[in-house]
């Protein structure tokens, strides 16, 4: 059966190849992301509710074994806030900042070939629909009789098998790319909400030092 589509599918032409390429890139590409940002998302839950717990608790060094250990984009948010927790409130946000910046195209990483495969697979198969029509005309041209019919009918029904197979390669990117943008979006949120918390947290814990340093010296 799987031997006989791929038999069939050769027929729309030598472009069949690079569209055979694009699906393969399209699958592994979606296979592995969705992989990762889901492990993703598994690695940043509960973060934030430890990482306070041990900060109010005083547990500065546990809470960055902690954050070490568990890795991830949003542990190394964290990490990154944890550790330079001493700086103003301004220039700790914008350390944080910088390090999401980083993070973000590591999330989205292959989601700019998923984008150019989307553009050029249906474009793929009108090419090998224009060719094979022409190749289908040529032979009407020299065909005569009965044959002739059959000849072209044959030939442009072989010739929209490429644009089929690029739309149905378009198509079936498409949704795997949304579905991966917004789990990117997703994780970014999830990275701006904890970072948000855990710095309230430090400001908070900075300023009650302060006030009680203060109290002391009266």
């Amino acid at each position: 059966m799987f031997i006989a589509g791929f038999e069939f599918l050769l027929k729309g032409g030598p472009v069949m190849w690079p569209l055979f390429i694009c699906a393969l890139a399209s699958v592994a590409i979606i296979v592995e992301r969705y992989i990762a940002l889901r492990a993703v998302r598994r690695l940043g839950k509960g973060l934030v509710f430890e990482t306070k717990k041990a900060l109010m608790e005083g547990r500065d060094r546990v809470a960055v074994n902690f954050l070490e250990t568990r890795g991830g984009p949003v542990a190394r948010l964290l990490l990154t806030a944890v550790k330079h927790r001493g700086l103003p409130q301004a220039h700790l946000e914008s350390l944080i900042d910088e390090v999401a910046v980083e993070e973000t195209p590591l999330l989205a990483r292959g989601l700019g070939v998923l984008d150019t495969i989307i553009t050029i697979a249906p474009l793929l198969g009108l090419l090998g629909t224009v060719t094979g029509m022409i190749k289908a005309f040529q032979v009407v041209a020299i065909s005569t009789g009965m044959t002739a019919p059959a000849a072209i009918t044959g030939g442009v029904a072989e010739a929209l098998i490429a644009t089929a197979t690029g739309l149905a390669i378009a198509i079936v990117t498409l949704v795997g790319y949304n579905y991966l943008s917004d789990q990117v979006k997703a994780v970014v949120s999830d990275m701006e909400i904890a970072a948000t918390k855990v710095v309230n947290t430090l400001t908070s814990l900075n300023n009650t030092t302060e006030e009680r340093y203060e109290t002391a010296r009266v």
